[in-house]
């Protein structure tokens, strides 16, 4: 049974602990498992009650081990098994009380009752977030996302919600507003992204269009490493471009 300890759990360690870690190391220890997490997901998972790290005298976030072993679950369970984070913190309260869980079928293959892609099965679908909880998590007003939308940066479902990646774009839009750097100005990193999109499609349309439920299956994992690969190209050109190196 899945074990973790309750966020701020370490609130009895005294600050000069050398076991904490800065935000900082905290996202460079995450990044060998979730290269995609960002100092602005880990804000907003702690927005969200689902860690209480602990806070030095001039109000610096400080993690203990075990908050870093809860944001690891809290990151697996939304990338392996599409949950929203209300359902995530409620698995982990029932977890603290000693209650078994039971975690929905992540949709990859070995995951059918005879160790196989049930047949016809298309992989999971993505989680989704409401508008509401899309403004929440972004602080901003419904025009602003109106405006993010024209610029096609964040689009609606057909049913009205977003992909819940659509919180970390979010995220990341008004860090960049940080620096004076508006929305409008972003619409060529778009279509950057169109165009890199288009370029992984291409490579995995054949897989996805293959008869075995399998094959497609596998399609799935390859548009996802290809679409690692082709954010870290991404990130290193525009380092080698500015002459800077990230940490």
């Amino acid at each position: 049974m899945l074990q973790t300890p309750k966020g701020g759990a370490g609130h009895g360690i005294a600050l000069t602990d050398s076991r904490l870690m800065s935000i900082g190391t905290v996202l460079n220890v995450l990044r060998d498992e979730f290269p995609e997490v960002t100092i602005s997901k880990i804000r907003f998972l702690e927005s969200e009650g689902l860690i209480e790290p602990q806070r030095t005298p001039s109000g610096y976030r400080k993690f203990s081990p075990d908050d870093v072993e809860r944001l690891a679950h809290v990151l697996r369970m939304q990338r392996d098994h599409y949950l929203p984070l209300k359902v995530i913190k409620e698995q982990l309260d029932a977890l603290e009380r000693g209650e078994a869980i039971t975690l929905p079928s992540t949709g990859r293959p070995g995951d059918g009752e005879d160790g196989r892609t049930p047949e016809g099965g298309e992989g999971p679908t993505a989680a989704r977030v409401g508008r509401d909880e899309l403004l929440a998590a972004a602080g901003i007003e419904s025009p602003e996302l109106d405006e993010w939308e024209s610029y096609g940066l964040i689009a609606p479902l057909p049913d009205g919600g977003y992909d819940a990646e659509a919180v970390t774009v979010a995220e990341l839009v008004m860090e960049l507003g940080r620096f004076g750097i508006e929305p409008r100005h972003l619409r060529a990193m778009k279509a950057a992204a169109d165009r890199e999109a288009g370029l992984v499609d291409q490579v995995v349309a054949p897989l996805r269009r293959h008869r075995n439920p399998q094959t497609r299956a596998h399609a799935q994992a390859r548009a996802k490493e290809l679409a690692g690969l082709t954010v870290k190209l991404h990130g290193a050109l525009v380092q080698t471009a500015l002459g800077v190196r990230l940490p």
